[in-house]
């Protein structure tokens, strides 16, 4: 993208004639090897300063690079005076991530034993300055690679999605959308999206796999068989269409969950899982 790219030649060359700023990192999908990277993709800079602080309150700075239309700052809600986040989308349609750190924390971050996973997803060093990166490790990607699941974790998750199958159900009877709603993309957040990246990693190996951030590279990976089941797990306004997604999803999470649960040898709680179905069934068949 063009213009993301103008936008960081101007914030180095900013950097570069500014005595305030000591480092610059440029972090996240630009530099990280697995993530998909298109026109959308952010510019995550990492700004060291001497003093941070005026830079923090006098935001006049960020006009330099373009014309700002939005703007979320988390320096008042959880400033800890460590770094302070300004998260900037400008008119030419690139967002811009800064993080500003003051000198002295960077340099205790840097000696950190564990490399911090703001770094860890990837990292460049644009700007030093002052050596001030010389001991940085390098990224091992890690962090964002799926990792093998416990069986205590698998059956917690297996036991949290039936149980909360359970809300959805009354929900759907009640034609309350908006908390049927709430309750079944939680329960795709909270459990079909690790299952399927589980069950996905288990394909490979568990081998530096990652889908990137809530399944974005869930098509990639999936069968065409399984993405069209996976598809099926969304819903619009109608409620037959939600009762049909729910059932879906309990379908995909049975065909996943006995999956992996054969591959690790872990016991599947179907028992369980049949109990639910047939509460699922009983309150549907209601009135």
């Amino acid at each position: 993208m063009k213009a993301r790219e103008q936008k960081l030649e101007l914030i180095i060359a900013w950097a570069e004639n500014n005595p305030d700023i000591r480092t610059v990192l440029l972090t996240s999908s630009l530099v990280n090897p697995y993530a998909p990277v298109d026109d959308f993709s952010d510019l995550d800079i990492e700004l060291v300063f001497e003093n941070m602080h005026k830079y923090v309150a006098d935001k006049t700075w960020i006009d330099l690079f373009g014309d700002p239309i939005s703007m979320i700052e988390e320096d008042d809600r959880s400033f800890d005076g460590k770094n302070a986040m300004k998260m900037v989308l400008y008119s030419d349609h690139v967002k811009v991530d800064f993080k500003l750190y003051q000198k002295e924390e960077f340099l205790k971050e840097t000696q950190e034993e564990i490399l911090p996973e703001d770094w860890d997803v990837g990292y460049k060093v644009l700007i030093d300055k002052d050596n001030l990166t010389k001991d940085l490790k390098p990224p091992s990607y890690q962090s964002i690679m799926i990792q093998k699941p416990s069986e205590k974790k698998f059956q917690q998750l297996m036991n949290d999605f039936w149980w909360d199958t359970t809300y959805v159900v009354k929900c759907l009877k009640r034609e309350d959308l908006f908390y049927a709603k709430f309750m079944s993309e939680n329960m795709k957040t909270d459990y079909l999206v690790p299952l399927i990246e589980w069950y996905i990693a288990s394909l490979h190996d568990w081998k530096n796999i990652t889908t990137n951030k809530h399944g974005r590279l869930f098509k990639k990976y999936l069968s065409p068989e399984l993405w069209i089941k996976a598809e099926a797990t969304f819903s619009g306004s109608n409620i037959e269409d939600n009762w049909n997604a729910l059932y879906a999803s309990a379908d995909l999470v049975h065909e996943l969950g006995t999956a992996l649960a054969d591959k690790l040898t872990f016991k599947y709680p179907q028992k369980h899982e049949n109990d639910i179905r047939k509460y699922l069934d009983e309150v549907r068949a209601m009135y």
